[in-house]
């Protein structure tokens, strides 16, 4: 995968950019090979596993650029794709972060799973994209073509970041290991007042779960903890108070869809991340109370942002598909 991705990215079309690669402690020798066939790109490594966060934020701390990409390993790129993202940021100085349109790598006529067309958020924390609804997939079709569009989050498999912003906001929270961090970033930047947009104009190619597959465990616990985690961290009290009760009812609705279906290893998740969060108060408080620290935009201009219903009751008792059905 790697070798795939840097053999398209040497071809990027832009003037002035530098590659980064982060070595998260492999043990393959990927790192010395790439930089043996890819004298030009630059290693930075680490000792130990931090984690796609932790991975993520050491890559940024160690560089200086104003703008930061952030791109998986499992990608491939077309060579305007960078241009096209880094001309938005340069016209419009409130826009904090930026995707591209994400095809999936093994079908280049869907939008792949992590991101698609851009990121979106219903109010109860559970994420889509616009060009995927769950695990269906749409064919791009040109349907979310046109110009930069505002989205809520830009995806971590490619998203390209102002510096200054971040310098602001905080990096990727590294307590989430991987899943949502990119989505939890981008809640705050909406919080401190910026904004977040699609770029569809800019195209990569993403191999989706690459590095962990759909329906392992650590992915559906991670998933569910850290989405109950963002929650707690970027809404109001005042939110929380009707927000919280009713996520709550989400997840025991989805714990028992996960005992008929027979997936105890989702049902196991779904226990696991809710025990996380009762056994972390302190800690999910304290985030919480260094977040609203940030606090630009109120909660109902954040969630003027997001779908105002449950794309769960929309996806599994109203049959949508399509973000375009909602």
């Amino acid at each position: 995968m790697l070798a795939d991705c840097l053999w398209t990215l040497v071809k990027t079309e832009y003037d002035n950019y530098r590659i980064y690669l982060v070595d998260n402690a492999s043990s393959d020798g990927s790192p010395q090979w790439a930089k043996q066939n890819y004298p030009q790109i630059e290693l930075i490594s680490s000792q130990q596993n931090l984690g796609y966060a932790g991975g993520c934020n050491l890559g940024i701390r160690s560089t200086t650029e104003e703008y930061i990409v952030l791109l998986n390993n499992d990608t491939e790129v077309k060579p305007d794709w960078l241009s096209q993202l880094a001309s938005e940021l340069d016209r419009d100085d409130t826009v904090a972060a930026a995707q591209p349109k994400i095809l999936w790598l093994k079908d280049r006529s869907l939008f792949d799973y992590s991101g698609g067309a851009g990121g979106m958020m219903d109010i109860y924390g559970f994420p889509y994209c616009l060009g995927r609804l769950f695990d269906d997939k749409e064919k791009d079709l040109g349907q979310y073509d046109g110009g930069a569009k505002d989205i809520f989050w830009a995806s971590g498999s490619a998203s390209i970041y102002r510096r200054s912003v971040l310098d602001k906001v905080g990096l990727l929270d590294q307590d989430f290991f991987m899943h949502m961090e990119e989505i939890d970033l981008a809640w705050r930047m909406h919080l401190a007042g910026h904004r977040v947009i699609a770029v569809p104009g800019s195209i990569i190619y993403h191999l989706s779960g690459g590095s962990l597959p759909a329906g392992n465990f650590r992915k559906m616990y991670l998933n569910h903890r850290n989405s109950l985690l963002m929650l707690w961290k970027n809404y109001s009290p005042a939110s929380l108070i009707w927000i919280w009760p009713l996520r709550l009812s989400l997840e025991m609705t989805a714990f028992v869809k996960a005992l008929l279906s027979g997936n105890l290893e989702w049902a196991r998740a779904i226990v696991q991340a809710g025990l996380w969060m009762a056994e972390n108060p302190r800690l999910v408080w304290k985030k919480h109370r260094e977040v609203q620290k940030l606090r630009a935009a109120s909660d109902s201009r954040i969630r003027a942002k997001m779908y105002q219903g449950s794309i769960a009751v929309k996806y599994f008792l109203q049959g949508k598909r399509t973000a375009n059905q909602l």
